[in-house]
């Protein structure tokens, strides 16, 4: 990919571009001509402060733009507009990465750069993460859309010229007392893998038919040890924890995967990365696997190569995995991923039921 400056000479092209696709999180969802051509008159598209560059794929076709303004100032600011055709692509985050390569490559030095979005807009928010942004801001009530006369919340991102030169992410530490260097700085991640047989991901809203197909036809042997699956959630309860899923992904609170067959393309479980302590780093692996899929060792896989990434891209010195005592299961996937039985918790917890208490057992893995 790469950024072609846009010219006055490609008008035509610009209102063309602008008019035919569909801009939901903008303020003008379906911008007008005139309007169009008045901001392009004024200099709203280049200027001393402003430049626009089309976006532009491996296939030379002009997939996006970008327009980024104020940059007579230390902190410029981007608009980032991807067509219609191609969104869904990947091509979002590239082209982020390359807004912030050009914005640090200028000969004034600049010291940040950051935008804005609606906290919907779980696209953008994702590409923000994948470039190396930080969430910086969350203003509620602070985003006008006109076409719904609605407010919704405005979300901050921001990478810092310190932070790009490292190759390294900085989380935001908002109680003031903690001290610079206790600061966390989390390394960048795919935010998908491989393992021989599994294509591992971050989860998307459009798994939710089969997610949630996946615990129907599991909910029995499920509801033993995982507190969800006590009853079968509706489809729409599996859309919202979806949500919840992939907002946490992009913040880095919590790490769900989706677990894939390579092959067919076959959704069959889901684990992760939980209960994270970035400033260790520590982790916890939870896994579920859908009954038709069980003594495949589709889950012992998975869990060797989360491992693997936990270890070797986040730069883990501890994961866990926690299970019942008498998950006979679970304990053996642990076993044979390598992790070692560190002790048995006794009483620790509830059974499913709300009858007995059970003991849960923990296993780990060091650097």
């Amino acid at each position: 990919m790469r950024l072609q400056e846009w010219t006055i000479e490609e008008q035509e092209q610009l209102i063309h571009f602008l008019m035919t696709n569909t801009w939901p999180y903008h303020g003008d969802s379906n911008p007008a001509r005139h309007l169009i051509e008045k901001t392009i008159e004024d200099g709203g598209y280049q200027s001393d402060e402003v430049k626009t560059f089309w976006v532009k794929n491996e296939k030379q076709e002009k997939v996006g733009i970008v327009k980024l303004y104020d940059l007579h100032d230390e902190i410029p600011m981007f608009d980032l507009r991807v067509a219609d055709l191609y969104r869904g692509s990947g091509y979002g985050p590239d082209a982020l990465k390359l807004v912030v390569d050009y914005v640090f490559g200028l000969s004034q030095k600049k010291i940040r750069l950051e935008g804005h979005t609606r906290q919907d807009n779980l696209a953008m928010r994702k590409t923000f993460e994948r470039a190396g942004f930080v969430k910086e801001a969350q203003l509620r009530k602070a985003w006008f859309s006109p076409k719904e006369d609605a407010y919704y919340d405005a979300v901050t991102y921001g990478i810092t010229r310190e932070d790009y030169l490292d190759g390294v992410i900085t989380p935001v530490i908002w109680e003031e007392e903690i001290k610079k260097e206790t600061q966390v700085k989390i390394p960048n991640f795919p935010d998908q893998f491989e393992s021989e047989r599994l294509l591992i991901r971050i989860p998307k809203i459009e798994d939710a038919l089969d997610v949630w197909t996946a615990i129907r036809n599991s909910q029995e042997a499920l509801s033993e040890w995982m507190p969800w699956a006590k009853e079968v959630p509706q489809l729409e309860e599996t859309e919202e924890t979806l949500r919840e899923a992939v907002a946490d992904f992009i913040t880095r609170r919590d790490l769900r995967l989706h677990l894939f067959l390579k092959d067919t393309g076959e959704f069959i479980g889901s684990s992760g990365l939980h209960n994270i302590q970035w400033s260790i780093p520590k982790f916890e692996i939870g896994y579920w696997l859908s009954s038709e899929m069980e003594g495949k060792g589709y889950m012992t896989e998975a869990v060797r190569v989360i491992s693997d990434f936990a270890f070797q891209t986040l730069h883990a010195r501890r994961v866990e995995i926690r299970c019942d005592e008498k998950n006979s299961k679970s304990r053996m996937v642990a076993e044979r991923a390598g992790y070692e039985l560190e002790g048995i918790l006794k009483q620790d917890a509830i059974t499913m039921d709300g009858k007995n208490l059970r003991n849960t057992c923990i296993y780990a893995k060091i650097r």
